[in-house]
């Protein structure tokens, strides 16, 4: 039979026909009246999408390109920070923050799990510049509590900075940034924003912008002030990935009109129609007898268990041999112990239930197990039922 492959990876994700065609038709040059006016919209747009006041920087490198520039603009050799981690991609903080010479305190949580409020209070000492951490920890599925982190981080004082790698926790997670107090947020655009990788993008405090001016690790192309001073020009300091600056442009507009015009709302609605297709999502695993691998799952993705004596690599293989459906196997140390489905990028009620039907199947010819066809599709329509008077998914 006819396959259609999909992907129900955490990034990249699935593509917005609009930013699709506004990148594949894009041709202005990056030093024109046409692509200032389409880079000062985005970046406009973009404060609204964050819901932050601050300024919203666009660079064209991964998402780990700016984790990197938050480092190096940020410290000095020598700095104490604090990163929390638990899970690959707080590690990668860990090797930033390494890299560049600081002192590094680590309060690491078990793969799944979540940090203690009190051991993050018990960790940040007065002399501690930075905080490090994920608001969605995309290699196990767990969402962090940010507003209550950046709560104790504030009460630490002006002098420590918070930094949240959002990268798909943004447009998956209702996040207030400035209310909150956090410095540095990030994204990338292979998310929630439903476009291919390349651009990543970070909104910065006042506080953080502050402390650029007295920091000594070395920039150049991530030189956050100097991106700010371009910016301010309509501008960026180099050769921007201008089809994608395209997409963006589209992308955006699409989440507006989610919102009936109002960009913010488009974002609440974006991130509503993640939190249910999540709940969906884990309501069918656990009705096919399948346990969720996270203590706090997030809304970008649910990680769930391999059921007992069967490597995740399989079901992995299962699904896309049998429905060219990509799901994510485990990482690191959890390699053949889960599988990861997310419900990012241009998603919605289908894309969920048609995973599900598939999830029935592969369970049934991986495991050999007689399984009860339309139960995990059943649950998840119980969800959608429930949830519909409150919460729109997307082109509603």
């Amino acid at each position: 039979m006819l396959r259609k492959n999909r992907l129900f990876t955490p990034g990249p994700t699935p593509l917005l026909p609009a930013a699709q065609t506004a990148m594949a038709s894009f041709t202005a040059h990056h030093r024109t009246a046409d692509f200032r006016a389409l880079f000062q919209r985005v970046l406009s747009d973009m404060k609204e999408f964050v819901g932050t006041r601050n300024d919203v920087l666009v660079l064209s490198c991964s998402g780990t390109g700016v984790m990197e520039a938050s480092v190096s603009n940020l410290t000095s050799p020598g700095d104490k920070v604090l990163v929390l981690t638990a899970g690959k991609f707080g590690e990668r903080w860990t090797g930033l923050a390494k890299a560049f010479g600081c002192n590094v305190d680590v309060l690491a949580a078990p793969y799944g799990a979540t940090f203690s409020l009190g051991d993050i209070r018990a960790k940040l000492t007065s002399d501690v510049r930075a905080v490090f951490v994920q608001a969605t920890e995309s290699s196990t599925g767990a969402r962090h509590d940010v507003q209550a982190i950046a709560k104790i981080v504030r009460a630490n004082g002006d002098d420590t900075l918070l930094v949240i790698d959002a990268i798909t926790g943004l447009g998956t997670t209702h996040l207030d940034v400035d209310g909150w107090g956090v410095d540095v947020i990030i994204g990338g655009s292979q998310k929630a924003l439903m476009m291919p990788p390349g651009l990543a993008y970070c909104a910065v405090s006042e506080r953080a912008w502050r402390r650029m001016d007295a920091t000594t690790s070395p920039r150049y192309y991530f030189d956050l002030r100097k991106e700010r001073k371009s910016a301010g020009k309509g501008e960026s300091a180099y050769t921007p990935a201008t089809s994608l600056f395209a997409a963006l442009g589209a992308a955006l507009e699409f989440i507006r009109g989610m919102g009936n015009g109002d960009l913010a709302k488009g974002r609440e609605v974006l991130v509503d129609n993640a939190e249910l297709c999540a709940e969906m999502t884990r309501a069918g695993a656990e009705a096919l007898g399948l346990k969720l691998y996270a203590a706090s799952p997030a809304a970008a993705l649910t990680a769930i268990c391999s059921p007992d004596g069967v490597d995740s690599g399989k079901l992995v293989k299962e699904f896309r041999e049998t429905f060219d459906a990509v799901v994510a196997n485990g990482q690191g140390e959890m390699k053949g112990q889960l599988f990861r489905i997310a419900h990012i990028g241009y998603y919605d009620y289908l894309d969920t239930i048609g995973i599900l039907g598939a999830l029935e199947h592969v369970l049934a010819r991986v495991t050999g197990k007689t399984v009860e066809y339309g139960a995990a599709v059943g649950a998840a329509q119980e969800v959608y039922a429930r949830g519909l008077s409150k919460r729109q998914p997307v082109g509603a």
